[in-house]
């Protein structure tokens, strides 16, 4: 999985996995859902995400036993 945030568009993007994009939803303003050929999420794309999130260029991750 990769946190990719790009200021100049202010797009936060969550990568699942590498498959290329066939198709994409808007899910709620400004959620994008990025799926794969096979219909498999392979994105998340958070439009205007400073808006949103109060940091999005710093990222806590965590593992859940």
């Amino acid at each position: 999985m990769k946190l990719l945030y790009d200021r100049d568009v202010d797009i936060l993007t969550v990568i699942l996995n590498e498959m290329p994009v066939e198709e994409s939803d808007e899910i709620k303003e400004g959620i994008v859902l990025d799926y794969d050929v096979h219909g498999n999420l392979v994105a998340m794309e958070i439009l205007d995400a400073s808006r949103l999130i109060a940091q999005p260029a710093g990222v806590e991750f965590q593992l859940a036993n």
